[in-house]
């Protein structure tokens, strides 16, 4: 069984981890509203993806509702 000889540092352990970190997500502009969408996912504001509509996103909201997601997606 492996036993280490000597007591590492703080630093020494430091400098071996620190190359492990979470990196930021690389956000995408939705080419249809402009939001902002994670890449190879179906945009939540617009329901688009690839150019085609995939998801219906108005269906489920109610009329004043719909009508506001209509000028929003009209403006962009």
């Amino acid at each position: 069984m492996a036993v280490p000889k000597k007591r590492h540092t703080k630093g020494k352990r430091n400098n071996r981890r620190m190359h492990i970190f979470l990196e930021k997500t690389g956000f995408v502009s939705c080419p249809k509203c402009g939001k902002e969408t994670l890449p190879h996912t179906v945009c939540k504001s617009c329901g688009y993806y690839k150019g085609r509509e995939v998801v219906d996103v108005l269906k489920k909201l109610d009329k004043k509702e719909r009508k506001q997601k209509e000028r929003e997606i009209q403006s962009n």
